[in-house]
């Protein structure tokens, strides 16, 4: 399969690597409106560089789309007009509008899905597996300052992925919300039922930090989104006396996870799902959700 990646920004370039690294494709192309920058990815991962995004898009079966967010919208338009099946990196558009549009566009014979790159995280299903009936759910999502970082706020960089993974994996149903934010630091709680679920993301802080902590009756899980690790910390079942205290016996288990890069499941899966013809997993109609959460955070904290 001819694949080809539109933008080489940072995410682009990651894109071009792990498809010069994967077995189904055949010839990479690469666009940029940067002729230079193209250019030079191309020779890092043997592509071929296109002089235009038509010469690129007559040229494979298959692209990632990894320009700027405010021209996802313009740029698939234009894939989806040329017959290619197409990965967009989140968010699927600026606007929940455009989004819907889009949707409206997609053919019936093209596979279009989008990259929340932590659905593909090898934490995810674990945690869903274990899960049970959870008190309460934090996800925390903190990011040391970065000059690359320009245009939306830290709630559709970051916060978003946690969004994805809280409304497409581990809840679903009527939800109510309550939030506060800067552009650089977001605090939102959402509630479940009777359960809360509270997500932070900063772009202000001194530590990178991606985890998720679920309190349940009879245990606490934590998981860390970089290492891939899940720890599960047991109710003792009893407690003993020592030098006068009282000492708490925790029992501990490590979760075994099998550590992948999630970029490279990702599309090893989109390109499973175009030869296959079956849905890629995070659908537009799920991305498009996401987008109007992240809507509903900046309308409540503008009101």
């Amino acid at each position: 399969m001819d694949v080809g990646v539109i933008g080489v920004g940072m995410m682009g370039r990651n894109h071009a690597r792990v498809y010069s690294e994967l077995k189904g494709v055949d010839e990479l192309w690469l666009f940029d409106l940067n002729a230079e920058a193209a250019g030079e990815v191309a020779r890092s991962t043997g592509a071929v560089p296109a002089d235009s995004m038509g010469e690129l898009l007559r040229s494979v079966d298959a692209v990632s789309l990894c320009v700027p967010t405010p021209y996802h919208f313009a740029s698939a338009k234009e894939v989806l007009g040329a017959g290619v099946h197409v990965l967009i990196e989140k968010p699927v558009c600026l606007t929940s509008q455009e989004g819907e549009q889009l949707i409206g566009l997609i053919p019936d014979d093209l596979v279009v899905g989008v990259g929340h790159i932590e659905r593909f995280n090898p934490i995810v299903p674990e945690i869903v597996r274990i899960l049970g009936d959870p008190l309460y759910v934090e996800m925390k999502r903190h990011n040391p300052f970065s000059s690359r970082v320009n245009g939306g706020s830290v709630v559709e960089d970051l916060m978003i992925h946690d969004i994805d993974i809280i409304f497409h994996a581990l809840f679903s149903g009527p939800y109510t919300m309550d939030a506060a934010c800067t552009f650089d630091v977001c605090g939102a709680l959402f509630e479940f039922g009777k359960t809360p679920v509270y997500l932070s993301a900063s772009r202000r802080a001194s530590k990178k930090v991606r985890s998720v902590t679920i309190e349940m009756e009879e245990m606490t899980v934590e998981g860390n989104f970089m290492t891939q690790e899940v720890y599960v910390y047991r109710k003792p079942e009893n407690y003993h006396v020592e030098a006068q205290r009282y000492v708490q016996e925790n029992i501990i288990e490590k979760v075994m996870v099998g550590k992948v890069e999630p970029l490279r499941t990702e599309l090893a899966t989109f390109l499973d799902c175009v030869k296959s013809g079956r849905p890629f997993p995070v659908t537009p109609a799920q991305a498009v959700g996401n987008v109007r959460v992240c809507e509903s955070i900046a309308r409540q904290v503008h009101a």
